[in-house]
């Protein structure tokens, strides 16, 4: 099963037995097997008919709603959760436990390092005239590498893997063209190309976390490395850490390539926006290079759940009268 993604203006998407319909004004219909579909992501203004938003609850697929100017999530639709209570008792003990958060974030801020210094490894071979900056960043990275072990508090593991993403950011640039305007990992909102197309994935990749960590029975508002704050869905923000180096290396690929090209983007005030052309390559791009994070992250989240459970109260049967 895949995803559909709606990009455009006026779309209306109705239900028909077993099928998504999409009906745009004075154009006829086209139908998507509800069986096919895994998540639908809607970009914009768009029409939802309330009997299909039940379907996708009850069938377990996901939608989220982003805005059309920074595609930044504002609806999330998840369906029914992991039924086990005993998940979530357990992880509320873990996120109140500091030694164990540390352990768990400690795993998560190897696991990005890890992968930050694979990317630039892989950068130094394919680019040799870049060597000093990419092996300057490789000897920081190894310098906090072997740090990571001796952090005894959460903020002092913060801090290293805020400097590791320093280091990295700083190599990652001499690996885009200098006419791209990259200096560095900026958003709200995104000043150039690089950080616009860095912004959505990072956006689609925290949805694929929020959604495992629920199908999962986790509260994704719950996490080990981000403290619980208003809004923020920390134990996403967790998952896909040592995710977002391989991110970075495919947003990478996909400039070097000319997947996506400067007349994709254009200027709007301060932010740089991708048009609709170069959206649409980025999506179909992305679903092919998500298949493994996706599995991942299932595979996390599952492991992450049955330690919960093993740290959970035991639960006793209530008889509920008919």
């Amino acid at each position: 099963m895949g995803t559909l993604y709606v990009d455009r203006r006026g779309i209306a998407l109705d239900l028909e037995p077993g099928r998504l319909v999409l009906r745009e004004a004075g154009g006829k219909g086209r139908a998507v097997p509800l069986n096919l579909i895994d998540r639908v992501v809607v970009r914009g203004a768009a029409t939802l008919d309330t009997a299909l938003l039940g379907a996708l609850a009850e069938r377990g697929i996901g939608l989220a709603c982003l805005s059309a100017r920074y595609s930044r999530r504002v609806a999330l639709l998840l369906g029914p959760g992991h039924a086990d209570a005993r998940r979530r008792l357990g992880q509320y003990r873990l996120c109140s436990d500091p030694a164990l958060c540390l352990a768990v974030a400690r795993g998560l801020v190897d696991g990005k390092l890890a992968a930050q210094r694979r990317l630039l490894a892989t950068a130094l071979d394919a680019r040799p005239d870049a060597r000093k900056p990419l092996g300057d960043g490789l000897a920081r990275l190894d310098a906090l590498v072997a740090r990571i072990a001796t952090a005894d508090s959460l903020d002092v593991l913060r801090g290293f893997e805020g400097a590791a993403a320093a280091a990295h950011f700083g190599a990652l640039t001499v690996l885009f063209a200098p006419t791209l305007g990259f200096t560095g990992r900026k958003r709200r909102p995104p000043p150039d190309p690089v950080n616009a197309s860095l912004s959505l994935g990072y956006t689609l990749l925290h949805l694929d976390a929020v959604r495992a960590a629920h199908g999962a029975g986790l509260d994704p508002l719950l996490g080990c490395l981000h403290d619980p704050a208003y809004g923020r869905e920390s134990l996403a923000c967790d998952l896909i850490e040592p995710l977002r180096p391989h991110l970075d290396g495919w947003v990478w690929g996909l400039f070097r390539d000319r997947v996506l090209r400067p007349e994709h983007f254009s200027a709007s005030g301060d932010a740089v926006l991708l048009g609709k052309a170069g959206r649409q390559a980025f999506y179909g791009c992305f679903e092919v290079w998500a298949r493994a994070p996706r599995r991942w992250l299932r595979r996390q989240c599952f492991a992450l759940a049955r330690q919960c459970v093993a740290l959970a109260p035991a639960l006793a049967a209530v008889e509920v009268e008919p």
